[in-house]
């Protein structure tokens, strides 16, 4: 297949203003004025690029052949108008493929913008259509507020993209320089400003309100696991409603590298600054909420996945989550570790249901942390000795830092607000006591059934396991993939995560392939997604990313292209080519944000912290 770019491409899924309902909220998104008429649309309203540009070019051509058959009419005396005749369709299609694309960073800045509103926009389609047609009248009233502020975003980010896609037609053609910028069309959508705002203020009592549903009914928790099973909620839900907070986040990214770029005198240089001003007060709204709202989800997302009730608790914050190798008479066992701010729990995967089975725990409040050769540290606290070896150096750093000091804050706090460590129910005795007396084996068990002198399972326990066991699991996030690679990840990695999302077409190729697959390429939440195109409803697969290295490919790969990146992990090796120097140093910025958690870029900075 061709390995050429072509501008945005493809079609573009555009509903035409006048379609758009205004649905029944405060908001009023009525904005500027209607400049697609002269855009190529087919009968069922999608908006063509490569037809538009042809169109123009076909007006453009036919402009000049007539023209040029009345100035051979005026010589030849013939009154017959017979017009010059026209280029072929396939000819002025190689034309526009052959044509000079724009190479400045502004344009490429303005491109990302693009893409990743695409993203955004079926973000917001999977909540406000998908999730909310599968559930009944009831759940839509109670959650009332959610979808009334979904239906302005929604209605807002129609146009919003539609205007940004004409723009980019007119940037990458004969547009003329004005249409250069992108400040101005972004300025025109400010007036969504206060959807945002109170998505803002309202945002955590609606994941409180979704939590509180899914705990307390059956039939609303049954709806909700088998709408994340589907291929089109590729994102577990409480992620993507923080995806409209990530937006403005990735807006002012934008823009301060416009402002950056740009001279004073650049003709979108005022626009950018204008807009970049008004959104500062709405994005320190959200750093100031966001460690909260994430740290919420992420506890609601644990608390499905192990066994630990009662996890999510209003002044417990998750730290850091990891894989570690606990010592043991019978070796080295592969454990989770969960570090919260008040509480250290341990645990394994259970082969059965493939959830996690808490083993061991050992309060924050009383934990105390010991240097060993190697990669090897102990951890003291309560009743409880633990001896674990990490993966790397770095990683054990990591480890004693965050460890010291969580130990340290819960000391350091008055004591009225000090943590309560909640009564562990499925944790009856520690995983020591089971090595003592022989019950801890190889394949996890989990301590419900120890309990019983380690006898069989009861029907109803065999009955519970079937049922547990026919819901398949979340391979994708954070938690299964640190198990499975080994890897360790923390909230402030999450809050990075949510800051550096990319979407854009890139060609793949294998480590032992020869030729370059073409994909639309999704980065988020430390995996990438593929698809054949940005109009598809689910992705084709799915790369989780937490231990891979990302890089520029080495003598050895004998990669003999330009804009080439390479991501490996062990015996794990792919290639994905970028179409520009910008877009390429862009995707390694964002990789590496994200992937680099097992460097430990900030290794020193949390070892000053002990």
């Amino acid at each position: 297949m061709t390995d050429v770019y072509h501008g945005i491409n493809g079609n573009m899924s555009l509903d035409r203003r006048g379609e758009i309902t205004t649905p029944p909220t405060r908001y009023d998104l009525t904005l500027g004025s209607d400049k697609s008429s002269s855009l190529s649309r087919s009968e069922a309203g999608t908006y063509d690029v490569i037809q538009a540009e042809i169109q123009h070019a076909k007006r453009q051509e036919l402009a000049t052949g007539v023209a040029t058959a009345a100035h051979q009419n005026g010589h030849n005396g013939n009154g017959s108008a017979r017009a010059h005749p026209m280029t072929t369709q396939h000819d002025i299609e190689a034309e526009v493929k052959k044509r000079k694309w724009p190479t400045e960073p502004s344009y490429f800045l303005a491109k990302e913008l693009l893409m990743t509103e695409r993203t955004y926009k079926k973000d917001l389609d999977v909540l406000n259509s998908a999730f909310r047609q599968l559930l009944s009248l009831e759940d839509v009233d109670q959650l009332q507020p959610l979808f009334e502020l979904l239906d302005s975003l929604a209605q807002h980010h129609n146009l919003f993209l539609r205007d940004i896609e004409h723009r980019l037609v007119l940037w990458e053609g004969r547009g003329g320089h004005d249409s250069h910028r992108i400040g101005d069309v972004m300025m025109k959508h400010m007036a969504a400003l206060p959807i945002y705002d109170e998505y803002v203020q309202t945002h955590l009592d609606i994941l409180h309100c979704l939590n509180d549903m899914y705990e307390s009914d059956e039939r609303f928790r049954q709806l909700y696991k088998e709408f994340e099973q589907q291929k089109v909620c590729y994102l577990p839900v409480g992620e993507l409603l923080l995806k409209p907070l990530n937006r403005l986040l990735h807006y002012q990214l934008l823009l301060e590298r416009f402002c950056d770029y740009y001279a004073e005198e650049h003709i979108d240089y005022a626009d950018c600054q204008a807009v970049h001003h008004l959104m500062l007060r709405s994005t320190k709204q959200i750093r100031a909420h966001l460690p909260d709202s994430a740290n919420f989800v992420e506890l609601c997302e644990l608390q499905r996945d192990i066994s630990f009730e009662q996890l999510v608790q209003p002044h417990r914050r998750l730290i850091r989550q990891g894989c570690l190798l606990k010592h043991s008479k019978r070796g080295l066992q592969q454990r989770m570790f969960f570090l919260f701010s008040d509480l250290l729990l341990y645990g394994s995967k259970s082969p059965l249901d493939q959830s996690f089975r808490i083993l061991g725990h050992v309060p924050v409040r009383s934990l105390l942390t010991e240097n060993a050769e190697h990669n090897t540290f102990s951890i003291f606290g309560g009743q409880c000795a633990i001896t674990v070896s990490a993966g790397t150096t770095a990683e054990k750093t990591l480890w004693l830092a965050e460890l010291s000091k969580a130990a340290a804050d819960i000391k350091n706090r008055p004591p009225n607000t000090q943590l309560q460590l909640t009564t562990l129910k499925n944790c009856s005795s520690s995983e020591e006591g089971l090595d003592m007396f022989g019950l801890s084996n190889g394949n996890n068990s989990s301590l419900n059934s120890s309990t019983s002198g380690g006898g069989p399972l009861t029907p109803q326990q065999l009955q519970l396991q079937q049922q547990q066991k026919a819901q398949p699991s979340r391979s994708n996030t954070a938690l299964h993939v640190c198990w499975h690679r080994g890897a360790t990840v923390g909230l402030g990695d999450h809050l990075i995560a949510a800051e550096h999302q990319l979407s854009g077409y890139l060609l793949r190729k294998f480590k032992n392939s020869s030729g370059w697959q073409k994909l639309w390429v999704v980065f988020t939440s430390f995996c990438l997604y593929f698809y054949k195109s940005y109009q598809d409803e689910f992705a084709l697969a799915s790369l989780p990313l937490l231990g891979y290295t990302v890089g520029p490919p080495c003598h050895q790969d004998a990669v003999q292209k330009e804009f080439v990146f390479k991501l490996s992990f062990k015996n794990h090796v792919y290639f994905f080519r970028a179409e520009s120097a910008h877009t390429y140093n862009r995707w390694l910025e964002v990789l590496r944000s994200t992937t680099q958690t097992q460097d430990f870029k900030n290794v020193h900075s949390h070892a000053t912290l002990v």
